[in-house]
């Protein structure tokens, strides 16, 4: 492991990751997943939701590389990619205030907004892209769509919407997210035989065809306070369902989102540094 590595600690409404500049790539990627590992433990590291890699990219302005706390790779991650987006413009790493991030799920389009009075990154809106629904795409098991259908759980049955935002997501709609028991169905439902790369689970209420509120289990995280595509996913899904209009308040545990849904996503959020640090 590289010596004396500089790091920030960040998060997007209470997700949050040790971001770290790697466009020298003194990192090497078979190094990656352990160094999440380590550094993503709480109370024994840093601790955080995931680790994210500033990255050189051949077809956009910087690349982004996620991993979360069991080593494993991640495609994409909207909160991650507003703080990645924060660093890489408070760094200097890229100048513009409108730039492309490279990721596993393609490049995506960032807009920032800067504090006039400070010049600091106050929130970040991001194209995420199409959704896709063929379970091909999620990847899920079976052919066709899985929109609304039976999801079959330790012996429950949910209604259930499958897609993916760049990474897959299984949504389903309840009364009340507070009644639900997250921890017992969330790792259920990730390693559902169903979905081969396993999946992030949101329950959602309805509050208004305006408004909703989530709750996240995140594919090798676990529960998390806030996940960007989450929110994204269960707008579409909303929308798809007639449960929703176009342009959504999404609250989750650790503040709100706008998600805008029109064939494509947008959504804007805040990021937030939390400190510096260097790893000996």
């Amino acid at each position: 492991m590289v010596e004396r590595l500089s790091f920030w600690k960040m998060h997007g409404l209470g997700n949050d990751y040790i971001v770290i500049d790697n466009m020298d790539d003194r990192i090497r990627s078979r190094e990656m997943p352990e160094l999440a590992m380590r550094l993503c433990r709480r109370r024994f590291s840093v601790g955080a939701d995931g680790l994210i890699f500033a990255c050189p990219s051949k077809n956009a302005d910087v690349r982004m590389r996620i991993f979360n706390p069991d080593g494993s790779e991640a495609e994409m991650c909207g909160n991650g990619i507003r703080c990645l987006a924060k660093f890489c413009y408070e760094n200097h790493i890229v100048t513009k205030k409108s730039f492309t991030v490279e990721t596993l799920a393609g490049t995506r389009n960032v807009w920032l907004t800067i504090n006039s009075s400070d010049m600091e990154v106050a929130s970040v809106k991001v194209d995420m892209g199409e959704p896709a629904f063929n379970r091909e795409a999620i990847p899920m098991l079976g052919t066709g769509t899985f929109i609304n259908e039976e999801l079959k759980v330790n012996g429950t049955n949910f209604r259930a919407t499958c897609l993916s935002v760049g990474n897959p997501h299984c949504v389903i709609f309840v009364e009340d997210v507070e009644n639900v028991s997250l921890s017992q169905l969330g790792p259920l439902i990730e390693n559902h035989e169903l979905f081969p790369r396993r999946v992030n689970v949101e329950f959602v209420q309805i509050i208004s065809p305006v408004e909703i509120k989530v709750r996240v289990w995140e594919r090798g995280v676990g529960e998390t306070l806030a996940c960007g595509t989450g929110a994204c996913a269960s707008v579409v899904a909303g929308c798809k369902l007639g449960k929703t209009g176009s342009r959504v308040k999404v609250n989750l545990s650790g503040g709100t989102l706008t998600v805008h849904y029109d064939g494509r996503i947008f959504m804007d959020g805040p990021a937030v540094k939390v400190f510096a640090g260097t790893l000996f």
